[in-house]
């Protein structure tokens, strides 16, 4: 699983006596039916080329589930057979965490973190693939990485590009969503590239993470899993969002409070069964936007679970889910 920066019993103590941001008259919509293999925690979604569908995830070496139809979900194992011996630096356990599938240039991208509970040392890797599927990826190591002298986190990764430039942003806790620019031929950041601020939250101790950007229309949309994660029902992840002009920011919400400011509009909260949604991604199928995620399921012990909605946009350009 995904671990907070900062230990989860101060944070979710913090956060408990913050007022809730979620409104009890907003209905949100539940997750598409899906069969099989549902369990799963910070999915990333992809459909192949080749057809069908697979997600990465959180768990084992990169744990691996496909789809033919998007909605009957088998085990597929893992996308590696063993863990890189360089992961072994961050952590005991070679344990991948929050990774992110892509496609160009006739090529699959994974991104992927490996670090450890409370620390900032921290690294984010690079594999590819000609085919995306498990067993098929080659690892080239370090993109970025992160040491405990800097104001950053190295993980939860999601790659966006933008003006003909390939871009990372990242982050989890410390002082929140960060972004650098990577060489598009090698997948790697670029040698002293500017680490770009993009979100922060100064009144719940940095609580955001897992940030994800896709680009509709003229803006860049900025989505990120705000509160805590982890912690089966207790968890009190939600999606919040907002948008900029220009890759690098600054994003603000519908409001125009920026997200440097704690802003950000709410897109999906838990509800019912379906606690703690986040973890998210965005895939687009068939030219449909799918909003990727995972929640814990209340019926099922806090189990974590593949959430996935149909993601469209108002008239006045902001994301909503159904």
């Amino acid at each position: 699983m995904k671990r907070h920066r900062l230990a989860a019993i101060v944070a979710a103590t913090l956060l408990a006596l913050l007022p809730t941001t979620a409104s009890a008259d907003v209905t949100y919509p539940d997750p598409q039916p899906i069969t099989g293999q549902q369990i799963i925690h910070d999915p990333t979604v992809i459909r192949l080329k080749s057809g069908g569908y697979v997600a990465y995830s959180t768990g084992g070496v990169i744990g691996a589930r496909v789809s033919k139809d998007r909605v009957q979900w088998d085990d597929a194992g893992n996308a590696f057979a063993q863990p890189p011996s360089w992961w072994y630096e961050y952590n005991d356990t070679g344990d991948p965490w929050a990774p992110d599938i892509s496609y160009r240039a006739g090529t699959y991208w994974l991104y992927y973190a490996v670090s450890s509970w409370g620390t900032n040392h921290s690294a984010i890797g690079v594999a590819t693939s000609p085919t995306g599927l498990p067993g098929t990826w080659t690892d080239h190591g370090k993109v970025f990485t992160s040491e405990t002298t800097d104001t950053w986190n190295a993980i939860d990764p999601a790659i966006v590009q933008a003006d003909g430039r390939l871009w990372m942003t990242f982050g989890s806790y410390w002082t929140g969503i960060r972004m650098v620019e990577l060489n598009s031929r090698t997948g790697k950041a670029v040698e002293g590239a500017t680490v770009h601020h993009l979100a922060t939250r100064p009144d719940a101790p940095y609580a955001v993470e897992g940030p994800y950007i896709v680009k509709h229309g003229r803006y860049h949309y900025l989505f990120a899993s705000y509160d805590a994660c982890c912690s089966g029902v207790n968890s009190t992840y939600r999606i919040r969002v907002g948008r900029s002009t220009k890759v690098t920011g600054p994003y603000v919400d519908s409001a125009g409070k920026p997200l440097l400011e704690g802003g950000g509009d709410l897109l999906l909260a838990g509800h019912g069964r379906y606690v703690g949604t986040g973890g998210e991604s965005v895939f687009t199928d068939r030219g449909q936007d799918w909003l990727a995620y995972h929640y814990y399921d209340a019926e099922d012990q806090g189990t974590p679970k593949l959430g996935l909605n149909r993601l469209s946009w108002t008239e006045n350009g902001w994301p909503m889910v159904f």
